[in-house]
C-alpha cells in the first residue's frame, strides 16, 4: 500500500489543476518553482503574481459575454475592482491596464484616485462607484473629485441623509446609485444588513427626495449579499427580490439603466472546489433571471455590473513558510512549527476561521502523516489543522536532506491589509518578505522584484515609542 503524500492527493483530488503541478517533487504554481524562490529569497515569504489578476478579470468578462450571447441579452456587462482587497499599487495598476473600473468603500479611498489621476494611470471617463455607510469627510471628497470634474463618480447611497449631503456641496448634475439592504442568512447574528437602505422604503425614497430634482440623476440599483454568490435558496431568493424591486423602480425611474449585483464570487478555498462550483452555470442563472424578470415586467434590461475583489487578486497572492521543528504532544496531535505566526500573516484563519490551500513544496514523495500547523507566536489560536471540507491537514514527514517547506496559497485579498502592513505584529514578530513576480510582455519570461524586505524589529520599536 502506498503511503506516500503525492498518493494521497492523486487519490482525493484531480491534480494537477488551479496552476498547481508537481514536477521534481518540487510544487510550481502558474510556472512558478516555489523552492526555487525560497531558496533564493527565504522563508517567511509573500508571493504575489501580478498576470493572474488581470486573468481573472478577462475569466468573468468571457462567462458574462457567453451567458449574454446565449440569451440575447441586451444590456452590457461592466468589471469592477473593489479596492479594499488590496490597495497596493502593483494591483491598481494591474486592474487598471485591464480596463476595469473602480469601486471604493472609505473617505481615504479618494486618496488614492487621486495618486492614480495625477501619475496618468486613471482618466476623468473611468467610473468609480462609491459605497459604504458615508462619514461627513467621505461625502466631501467625493463632493470634491465630482467638482474637479469626474463626472463619473456614481455615490452608491447608504442612507436616506446621504444624498443632502451632495446637493449642498456638488456643482450641478450628478449621478447616484441606491444600495439596498439585504436580510442576512438566518444563522447570523443580525436580520438585516446595517448598511445600506430598505427594499420597502426605495420606491417611496425615489419618489420624495430624487424623482423631483432635476440635478440628480438616479442610474444604479445595487444588491450585494455578504456570504457571496452561491447557488442556495438563500441566495436565489435575495437575488430575486432584487430584480423585481429594479423592475418595478425602473417604470417610475426612466434613467435607472444598471443593476450592481456587487461582489463575492468565490475563489479555490482547497483542491476539492473545482468540483463543486460552476462559474459559467451561476452567471448563466443570473443573467437569465434578470432577463426573464425585466421581459416579464416589460422594462430595458439593466446593465449589469459587478464588484470582484477577492475573486480578481485573491488568486494571485501566497504565503511560503518553513517547517522548523516538529513536537508530538500526545498520541494523536502532532505539529510542524513554522518559522511566523499565522495569526499575523493570515488574519482571516484567527479571526473568521477562513481556510485556504495548504500544500507542501517539497517532499511529496515522502511518508505521509497527519499534523498540526503551528505559529510561532505565544498564543494558543495560533494554529491551523483543518481543511475547508472538515479533513485534517496531512503534510509529508521530515527527513533531513532540507527543510520541509509548505504554501498557504489564494490568500491575496484582505490578508495584508487586516494584518496591519508594515505594522506593529503580535509577540513583535517581523512580517515577511513580500516578493512581485510578473511575466515580461514580449519574452514571457518570469521577472522578481522584492517589495519588501523582512520588517525590521527597529521599525516597530519606533512605532511603541522606543
Amino acid at each position: 500500500m502506498q503511503n506516500r503524500y503525492v498518493d494521497l492527493i492523486h487519490q482525493a483530488f484531480e491534480f494537477p489543476q488551479n496552476g498547481f503541478e508537481l514536477k521534481n517533487d518540487t510544487l510550481t504554481l502558474y510556472g512558478i518553482d516555489l523552492m526555487a524562490v525560497v531558496r533564493e529569497y527565504g522563508t517567511p515569504l509573500r508571493l504575489s503574481y501580478v498576470p493572474k489578476i488581470g486573468e481573472q478579470i478577462e475569466r468573468a468578462r468571457s462567462w458574462f459575454a457567453e451567458a449574454m450571447a446565449q440569451q440575447q441579452y441586451q444590456g452590457q456587462y461592466h468589471y469592477a475592482y473593489c479596492t479594499k482587497s488590496s490597495h497596493f499599487r502593483f494591483v491598481m495598476e494591474e486592474v487598471l491596464d485591464h480596463g476595469a473600473h473602480l469601486e471604493i468603500s472609505s473617505a481615504y479611498d479618494v486618496d488614492l484616485i487621486e495618486r492614480l489621476y495625477l501619475s496618468k494611470k486613471l482618466d476623468k471617463d473611468r467610473v468609480v462607484i462609491c459605497n459604504g455607510f458615508k462619514s461627513p469627510i467621505y461625502t466631501q471628497r467625493i463632493a470634491k473629485l465630482i467638482n474637479l470634474g469626474f463626472r463619473r463618480i456614481v455615490p452608491v447611497l447608504d442612507s436616506k441623509d446621504e444624498l443632502g449631503a451632495y446637493l449642498h456641496t456638488i456643482i450641478g448634475s450628478f449621478q447616484i446609485g441606491i444600495r439596498i439592504a439585504s436580510e442576512e442568512q438566518p444563522d447570523f447574528a443580525v436580520y438585516t444588513s446595517r448598511l445600506d437602505i430598505r427594499y420597502a422604503d426605495v420606491v417611496d425614497y425615489y419618489h420624495e427626495a430624487i424623482a423631483g430634482d432635476q440635478r440628480v440623476e438616479l442610474v444604479m440599483l445595487h444588491f450585494f449579499i455578504n456570504s457571496g454568490i452561491q447557488d442556495t435558496m438563500y441566495y436565489w431568493n435575495e437575488f430575486r427580490k432584487a430584480v423585481e424591486l429594479y423592475c418595478v423602480l425602473r417604470k417610475e425611474c426612466p434613467t435607472l439603466r444598471a443593476i450592481d449585483i456587487g461582489g463575492g464570487m468565490p475563489i479555490p478555498d482547497g483542491l476539492d472546489f473545482a468540483e463543486g462550483y460552476d462559474y459559467q452555470y451561476m452567471v448563466s442563472e443570473m443573467v437569465g433571471l434578470l432577463s426573464e424578470t425585466c421581459r416579464r415586467h416589460g422594462v430595458p434590461e439593466p446593465d449589469i455590473w459587478t464588484e470582484f475583489g477577492k475573486f480578481t487578486v485573491g488568486e494571485s497572492g501566497a504565503l511560503l513558510l518553513s517547517v522548523v521543528g516538529e513536537k508530538q504532544q500526545n498520541d494523536r496531535e502532532a505539529w510542524y512549527m513554522v518559522d511566523s505566526s499565522l495569526m499575523t500573516t493570515l488574519p482571516d484563519v484567527y479571526g473568521i476561521g477562513q481556510r485556504f490551500p495548504c500544500l507542501p513544496l517539497n517532499k511529496w514523495h515522502n511518508p505521509v502523516k497527519r499534523v498540526n500547523i503551528g505559529g510561532q507566536s505565544c498564543d494558543q489560536a495560533d494554529y491551523y489543522n483543518q481543511e475547508v471540507n472538515g479533513q485534517d491537514v496531512h503534510m509529508p514527514e521530515l527527513d533531513y536532506a532540507e527543510p520541509l517547506c509548505i504554501g498557504f496559497f489564494h490568500m491575496g485579498a484582505y490578508q495584508e491589509a487586516l494584518s496591519g502592513y508594515g505594522g506593529l505584529k503580535h509577540c513583535l514578530l517581523p512580517a515577511p518578505k513580500h516578493l512581485l513576480v510578473d511575466r515580461d510582455a514580449a519574452s514571457g519570461e518570469l521577472q522578481f522584484q522584492l517589495l519588501a524586505p523582512e520588517q525590521a524589529p527597529e521599525g516597530m520599536l519606533d512605532i511603541l515609542g522606543y
